[in-house]
């Protein structure tokens, strides 16, 4: 695509250019360089896009087909080529409204399954839905990936609205997991969510027969407390997991996007159908405006565009991720699996290699912990790290407004230091007025020194609500739908995982003894020789 060619003469004729000269040469930069779409406001102005490097990205978004490619998501098209299914989590968020696939209306399906779950959920938190020894104090969701991630993160970001059963989470085929999660709660008054679709996943079955075991030696039919997340009728029945406590879904709902449907049971749980609601119609919102809104106005579009330029022109590898909102701390580990799954591919649709780079590494954690522990690399590294800052207004702790306001003082300066940096001439200036002298002045103000450039964009918000949680993981759906779509790749299968499973399955019996290493390559056989010469009687403390 020739449109490539003339980014990369942009960035190459601005490079070196100081972000800052940017405000200085347009007083109204901040204004022209921000978009709004419901409670969520996008600020990219602190990066070194200008006007016409933003035409030029629109107009590639435009050149691969976007908008057509949007409609056709939205439409239930099969545009999940390599897998053959239509890619419909949107549907999930907005049951109302008639969506349409191989001539079925799909809509039908996913509100008699929302309203299996509310009524499930009611029964649950109200008491009528009781456990061995009494209601359900605690709900134990077992799942990995899609399945743990979504979830998890979306019932700690929504603690301000908890009102029900307390909620866990087990994905880690590690026995330090299940062990450590299940420690201390009572089985009598346990509910254990199995997620999977398939209902053969190893880790996640690993750990459900585990805690079905663990779960027996107190209640006498353990499977009467559990719950399946899953199309596979049969395997849930061999199980023993009655249907009416079965929610299945549709394979046009892939892992990553999910948790809008029967894998978001424990976000219920915890915060009720009525709370739920208002995130699923927090999502819908970021649909209607994805679908709807002009390129140059859309939040998606902006923020993937803004990603493209950083790592497929500019090659920046890595996005750090900064919610400066505690309750958002697994928000960078899900957006990990989202962006990282959906479009770490190397070939495009046709099954060529691609031209440019795919996906970058995305990794963060919650401000301002983060301030002290890789800042100093992200601010003074030789290594180029975009940062997305994301900031509620206000908290949902009145009696510690002083906290949120030092929170949001803090996002701010940083935003703000990595564009502005700081000058050897400014660092010597302020040794000097310190008492610095002479050659032990210079040496001193160079560690003192910030390049600056550093780029960022700001997404800011009223409060994290169920509502505003809802609006932000939809937007960063769309905004890796539309990174893949402008790449050519198909971001919604992952076949990258398959290998490693395989392999693993091959090794479970070598590592037992019970099939001996051959075949496997000489690192391989020296480390399972390890493991079994360091193998000893299991020590309990």
């Amino acid at each position: 695509m020739d449109i490539w060619k003339d980014i990369d003469a942009h960035a190459r004729a601005v490079e070196g250019r100081r972000i800052v000269s940017l405000f200085e040469a347009d007083p109204g930069r901040a204004q022209d360089f921000t978009a709004r779409a419901g409670p969520f406001l996008l600020d990219y102005s602190k990066t070194n896009i200008d006007t016409g490097g933003r035409a030029q990205l629109l107009e590639l978004a435009q050149a691969a087909g976007l908008p057509e490619r949007r409609e056709a998501m939205f439409s239930g098209a099969r545009i999940n080529e390599t897998e053959g299914r239509a890619v419909l989590h949107t549907a999930l968020r907005n049951p109302d409204t008639p969506v349409t696939v191989d001539g079925a209306d799909v809509s039908k399906e996913v509100r008699a399954t929302l309203d299996r779950m509310e009524g499930f959920a009611r029964a649950v938190r109200g008491g009528r839905f009781r456990g061995y020894g009494g209601a359900i104090t605690d709900v134990v969701n077992i799942g990995i990936g899609g399945s743990d991630l979504g979830p998890a993160m979306a019932v700690a970001a929504l603690a301000p609205y908890h009102d029900g059963p307390r909620c866990h989470f087990v994905s880690n085929v590690d026995g330090a997991d299940v062990h450590d999660t299940l420690d201390g709660l009572d089985p009598a008054t346990t509910l254990v969510i199995v997620a999977s679709k398939t209902f053969t996943t190893l880790e996640t079955m690993t750990n459900a027969r585990t805690a079905r075991a663990w779960m027996a030696g107190r209640v006498p039919e353990p499977a009467a407390q559990f719950v399946a997340l899953s199309s596979a009728a049969e395997r849930t029945a061999e199980f023993g997991i009655a249907p009416d406590r079965v929610f299945g879904f549709a394979d046009w709902v892939g892992g990553r996007y999910s948790l809008w449907g029967p894998i978001g049971l424990s976000i219920m749980l915890a915060i009720g159908p009525g709370r739920f609601r208002e995130f699923l119609a927090g999502g819908a919102e970021m649909d209607a405006h994805f679908r709807t809104a002009p390129l140059a106005d859309n939040l998606p579009v902006l923020l993937a565009l803004v990603g493209m330029w950083h790592n497929q022109v500019c090659g920046h590898a890595t996005r750090a991720v900064l919610p400066y909102d505690q309750r958002l701390a697994r928000l960078p580990a899900y957006l990990q699996q989202l962006e990282m799954e959906s479009n770490g591919k190397r070939v495009a649709m046709d099954g060529q290699e691609l031209a440019r780079d795919s996906g970058p590494i995305v990794w963060g954690e919650p401000g301002t912990n983060g301030q002290h522990a890789f800042m100093q690399l992200i601010h003074q590294g030789t290594r180029v790290v975009p940062c997305e800052f994301l900031l509620a207004a206000e908290g949902h702790e009145p009696a510690l407004e002083h906290h949120h306001t030092l929170l949001a003082a803090n996002c701010l300066a940083q935003s703000e230091a990595l564009m502005r940096g700081r000058g050897l001439d400014e660092a010597r200036a302020m040794l000097a007025a310190k008492g610095f002298e002479g050659a032990e002045l210079d040496r001193q103000a160079r560690h003192r020194v910030f390049p600056g450039d550093r780029p960022s964009t700001t997404l800011l918000y009223p409060r994290l609500t169920p509502a505003v949680l809802g609006g932000l993981i939809a937007l960063y759906e769309h905004r890796v739908f539309t990174e893949g779509v402008i790449l050519g790749i198909n971001s919604f299968d992952q076949w990258g995982v398959e290998l490693g499973k395989e392999l693993a399955g091959t090794l479970v019996p070598i590592l037992e003894g019970e099939a001996p290493v051959t075949g496997r390559d000489g690192s391989t056989a020296a480390l399972v020789a390890a493991i079994r010469a360091m193998r000893g009687p299991m020590e309990t403390g």
